[in-house]
């Protein structure tokens, strides 16, 4: 079994999927213009063992107008993301920087995952 979240950390606070759209809308205003952890987790139950990786990636989001900000809302793309926005969709737009692994921030740092299970001695071809 495989598990994995994501949540967004704007100054140490979580942003986890907004409610509804006023909360996307306040989620989005407050990352405006600002730079953003974005942590994801994952965890793999195999047989007994329990293996787990982690990975944080910065980004910073261009300054939104409140137009743009509805925009983006009115779409329905944010309603089940993490920060509500997701990078590999429409919300890429609002992105202006990413440093460190964009599939972290899509919510699956897939090359990290492969490497730790290939340090537990599970080998992909």
């Amino acid at each position: 079994m495989i598990a994995a979240d994501t949540v967004v950390d704007l100054d140490g606070a979580s942003l986890g999927k907004p409610r509804d759209a006023g909360d996307a809308r306040t989620m989005l205003a407050s990352l405006s213009g600002r730079p953003h952890l974005v942590h994801t987790a994952f965890a793999v139950a195999d047989g007994s063992r329990l293996i787990e990786g982690d990975s944080t990636t910065e980004v910073r989001f261009h300054r939104l107008s409140a137009a743009e900000i509805d925009a983006y809302v009115a779409s329905g793309d944010p309603m089940d993301k993490a920060g509500a926005y997701g990078i590999q969709g429409p919300g890429s737009a609002l992105v202006a920087a990413i440093e460190g692994d964009f599939y972290t921030v899509m919510g699956f740092p897939l090359g990290l995952f492969v490497r730790t299970l290939g340090a537990c001695g599970m080998v992909f071809a």
